[in-house]
């Protein structure tokens, strides 16, 4: 007990909530893989701010959302784990077509709120399942859209604790991906739609629900889309052609319903979800000779190697 004293004294002060060796499997959709060395719920931004100014730079920081396009490898993650809660949950109306959004807001509160105030051109991020933070930091979109068409600007808080707004421009977005800086987590993010009516923008929104309804595994513990789409190409297509569909390796499963989407079945391991992803990629190379990029993050190292990405 006195070396995690000791190990915890030597950890900044928070007012928030630290905790150690904290289970990750029961925050990701997946519900797999190892814990957080340290998990850490800030109070606010300026608690996050203060926190990383005076956390050793050699330790890794990493930020988690609503954990829904991630594996978490089993032998866990070191460092710390930043989760947004309420405080960062907010999302306002600030004028017909402007919203300011919490980083740890999601996308269907986002969406709702837009639709109440009259703003139309957010619907998509209705069908993200994730937060405003991840939004900002993979380019999230759906049906046509994503985060780069919308965002105006992102509050962030650097690893050095440095509090910065960077313009969409600055995070030079691309295809499921942004420039924001390692360690750096969203807490803030302002979106920009159009005037529209509600009762449109719920149309809208009831449309898109109903396609991914229709499309997706969404009542199964999964990751959401796998893959990136390759140039000229869908993924889900080139899987489903390679003989991936229904595929398993023990408990995780290649959706038969929607091929872009791993499943766990009941007692996959993090190894066994992302074994059958490289099981799929063989098999796509070989048939295809595509090389697909992984969408879903993986993070954290594997027990049998101690070693990560």
């Amino acid at each position: 007990m006195g070396a995690g004293r000791s190990v915890v004294s030597a950890l900044p002060p928070v007012r928030g909530r630290l905790t150690a060796q904290a289970p990750l499997a029961p925050l990701v959709w997946f519900k797999a893989g190892g814990a957080a060395q340290w998990l850490f719920e800030p109070a606010d931004a300026d608690d996050l701010g203060d926190f990383l100014r005076a956390l050793d730079p050699a330790m890794p920081v990493m930020a988690l959302g609503l954990g829904s396009n991630l594996i978490v490898r089993d032998g866990g993650v070191p460092g710390v784990v930043i989760r947004l809660g309420k405080p960062f949950a907010g999302v306002a109306a600030l004028d017909g077509i402007t919203l300011r959004c919490g980083g740890g807001a999601s996308g269907i509160l986002v969406s709702s709120t837009a639709r109440d105030a009259g703003v139309a051109g957010l619907e998509f991020l209705r069908s993200i399942p994730g937060t405003v933070g991840g939004f900002v930091r993979m380019n999230g979109g759906a049906y046509g859209r994503e985060t780069a068409d919308v965002l105006v600007e992102a509050d962030v808080i650097l690893r050095s604790g440095e509090r910065r707004t960077l313009s969409a421009g600055e995070l030079d977005y691309t295809y499921r991906d942004s420039a924001l800086p390692e360690g750096a987590v969203v807490v803030a993010a302002t979106f920009r739609g159009v005037p529209g009516e509600s009762a449109a923008i719920q149309a809208e929104m009831d449309r898109i629900a109903a396609a991914r309804e229709a499309s997706q595994p969404l009542r199964s513990k999964t990751g959401g889309s796998t893959f990136k789409n390759p140039d000229g190409h869908k993924a889900w297509a080139l899987v489903d052609a390679a003989g991936c569909r229904g595929l398993r390796r023990g408990d995780a499963q290649v959706s038969e319903k929607h091929t872009n989407f791993l499943l766990n079945l009941g007692t996959a391991t993090s190894a066994d979800i992302e074994a059958l992803g490289e099981d799929v990629r063989a098999r796509v190379k070989a048939a295809h000779d595509v090389e697909l990029e992984w969408e879903i993050q993986r993070v954290g190292v594997a027990p049998e190697t101690g070693e990560g990405a």
